[in-house]
């Protein structure tokens, strides 16, 4: 046999194999995705580096903090629980709140968030919104939302009763200031896509908006965060 036809053949089997183990792990693993989130999960680094060479859903708004108009702190947020949570018990951190779902191509950011929190545990609050405005892309309730993403991504973080945070008569009243400059100051920016993020500082004012494809764990986000810290 020639060495070249050898060599498709031993290709020609790696990628059998390749394909039957992805398979299999495809089947074993995380039983409580779908085949299409799980599908979604491995193309994540390649929806990741697509996006940033094609400069999309890359855009990273910055202004200096000043008082808004309206408290952020007054803002009413129910966890997925049911349970209120005290806006006053959020002064003196950072937060990032960030509308997510369990169907999109950046849904692994969940994994990236949690590991953020974890970082700046001490002086950094992530809050993830549920929502179904894009393509339909969280169509399940609290109890399953809440299920997938600490079964899937280990989320401890606090997530909201999915939401709608796109402008419209249901748009959560904490999106709504986001994207109020009558309410927050300046930003009338919305959320592009799934993952979009909105950085609040300590002092209750917006700082920052991040697209969705500037990740958790970016430069972008980690500076800022590191920038007054003892």
């Amino acid at each position: 046999m020639r060495k070249d036809q050898l060599r498709r053949r031993l290709l020609l089997t790696g990628l059998l194999i390749f394909a039957a183990l992805g398979l299999l792990w495809l089947q074993q693993t995380e039983s409580t995705m779908t085949l299409r989130q799980r599908l979604l999960k491995l193309a994540y680094p390649v929806l990741m580096w697509g996006t940033r060479l094609g400069n999309k859903n890359t855009t990273v708004l910055s202004h200096a903090p000043q008082k808004p108009p309206v408290s952020f702190y007054d803002l009413p947020v129910m966890s997925i629980t049911g349970d209120s949570i005290d806006g006053t018990l959020l002064r003196g951190k950072k937060i990032l709140l960030v509308n997510t779902a369990s169907d999109c191509g950046y849904t692994a950011q969940y994994k990236e968030l949690q590991q953020l929190q974890d970082r700046f545990i001490d002086r950094l609050v992530v809050i993830g919104f549920p929502a179904n405005d894009f393509k339909e892309q969280e169509k399940g309730d609290d109890a399953s939302i809440a299920n997938f993403c600490e079964r899937n991504y280990g989320v401890r973080f606090l997530l909201t009763k999915k939401t709608s945070v796109v402008p419209g008569p249901l748009q959560h009243p904490v999106y709504r200031w986001l994207t109020d400059s009558g309410q927050n100051g300046w930003n009338r920016k919305a959320p592009s896509w799934n993952f979009s993020k909105y950085l609040i500082d300590e002092q209750g004012r917006l700082t920052h908006y991040f697209d969705p494809s500037v990740s958790p764990l970016s430069d972008d986000i980690i500076t800022v965060l590191q920038k007054d810290a003892l």
